[in-house]
């Protein structure tokens, strides 16, 4: 009898040991978690699926930190344009933005390979690389810059609008001014194809083209939509010519200033963040184009056309392979040709 009652009193000690570990830890893992609020800024518009995403990323990090870690997000491009954004993360003074990948061909060359004229046949191929070992390489190398990569999110494949004609061919591209993001592969892809690019911050487009400044400009769907620029763009011209990710990134001074806590918090509501932005996109693009083309003139491109296109533009694709590198072209043809053979 003796015997029973130690080893039931031993028993109830271990447990009451245990819980008492758990509510240690579970204090620490609390105390580690600080109140803060942070800055989420970025150029496109709150109701855009980026938009909607980084809400969910700010409702996430509340939810996990307990109320604690807040972020408030900042839309339109009202703290500044993307390159505005860019240094003011690499510099501390904004903690999130995100951004297309082309503009940060500036600091690492090798993001242009995602910029690349007509590499992704769909979305599926497009998250897979961006989601793929070349990817997080390239995103892992963003701290030595300043920035900690926290996933790609989705902007879509990009296609033209213009106040003078319909593009169905390059020929149709001869002379139009076309804003451009300031990437040297969106430059040099339309000069060879007869237009004149202009680069331009996305919160200066939609004056210069109700002021015909600029004939056109490129943007996913959504985008289009979203900026109204059907307000002043008659012709919608579907080329799906580039993919646009959008690396979601975090000035590394706030990553640096984090616990372990609060940075399992900040990962784990960028990938839950990132997959709803995504599916949100997906959703919204069909839709999209079938209001665009209640107010536009909406052509889209044959294959025979596009083929075309491709082949016009493959200079381009080839110049700007030799300065991304070898080891980055190889890896992702070898991604791409792995995911098509499963097919």
């Amino acid at each position: 009898m003796n015997s029973k009652k130690t080893c039931l009193r031993i028993a109830v000690n271990a447990a009451a040991t245990v819980l008492a570990c758990l509510a240690v830890a579970g204090t620490a893992a609390a105390q580690d978690i600080k109140a803060r609020t942070m800055k989420f800024a970025f150029s496109l518009a709150a109701d855009h699926p980026l938009g909607q995403g980084a809400q969910k990323f700010a409702d996430l990090v509340a939810e996990k930190s307990g109320g604690k870690m807040k972020v408030s997000i900042y839309a339109n491009a009202v703290l500044g344009g993307d390159p505005q954004n860019l240094s003011a993360v690499r510099g501390g003074t904004l903690d999130f933005t995100s951004m297309a990948t082309g503009l940060l061909a500036g600091i690492d060359k090798r993001f242009m390979v995602f910029d690349l004229p007509f590499l992704f046949n769909d979305a599926r191929e497009a998250y897979a690389v961006s989601d793929g070992p070349v990817a997080q390489r390239l995103l892992n190398g963003l701290s030595d810059h300043g920035l900690i990569g926290l996933g790609i999110w989705d902007l879509g494949f990009r296609n033209m609008t213009n106040s003078k004609r319909p593009i169905a061919q390059a020929q149709d591209l001869q002379g139009l001014k076309m804003r451009v993001i300031a990437a040297p592969v969106y430059i040099d892809m339309f000069k060879t194809l007869g237009a004149n690019p202009v680069p331009m911050t996305f919160g200066e487009v939609y004056g210069a083209l109700e002021s015909k400044a600029i004939d056109g400009q490129e943007n996913p769907v959504g985008v289009i939509l979203s900026a109204k620029f059907a307000e002043v763009q008659k012709y919608l011209s579907l080329t799906r010519h580039i993919y646009t990710g959008m690396p979601f990134l975090m000035s590394r001074k706030t990553w640096d200033s984090m616990s372990e806590p609060e940075r399992k918090i900040i990962l784990e509501a960028a990938a839950e963040a990132k997959a709803e932005e995504r599916r949100i996109s997906q959703a919204k693009e069909a839709v999209a184009i079938d209001d665009l083309r209640k107010v536009m003139q909406v052509n889209t491109l044959t294959p025979e056309a596009v083929e075309r296109l491709r082949g016009a533009v493959k200079p381009v694709v080839d110049k700007f392979a030799g300065e991304i590198g070898p080891d980055v072209m190889q890896q992702v043809t070898a991604e791409l040709a792995a995911l098509r053979a499963k097919n």
